[in-house]
């Protein structure tokens, strides 16, 4: 676990991506709730550094499941919903201003 945490929390891409196939191919050895807990966690860390903010927040709500109101869970899920919304209103932005250019181009 201990490496793991320190390959998620990695800046170093491929360090991360290590850290996240290890995890996954130790999640269905869990023996307990809050091991099983942790390693979503950390999954949710390392999809998280890797910018893929909608499988972060989906492992993360499967850490609620076992353990809801989990602090740190919590914390990271709304940090995770800011960025997918922060993308969100920034293509909407993008879009109005491509879908703008179209017609001042046109007149």
């Amino acid at each position: 676990m201990r490496l793991s945490w320190a390959l998620v929390h990695s800046r170093n891409t491929d360090d991360v991506n290590r850290g996240i196939a290890m995890l996954q191919a130790s999640l269905g050895g869990s023996k307990s709730p809050l091991e099983a807990r942790e390693k979503l966690y950390l999954l949710a860390v390392g999809h998280y550094r890797n910018g893929d903010y909608p499988r972060s927040r989906q492992l993360l709500e499967h850490c609620l499941e076992i353990q809801p109101g989990w602090g740190q869970a919590l914390s990271l899920k709304k940090t995770v919903e800011d960025k997918i919304a922060k993308g969100i209103a920034t293509t909407a932005v993008g879009l109005l201003v491509g879908i703008a250019a179209a017609v001042a181009r046109k007149n």
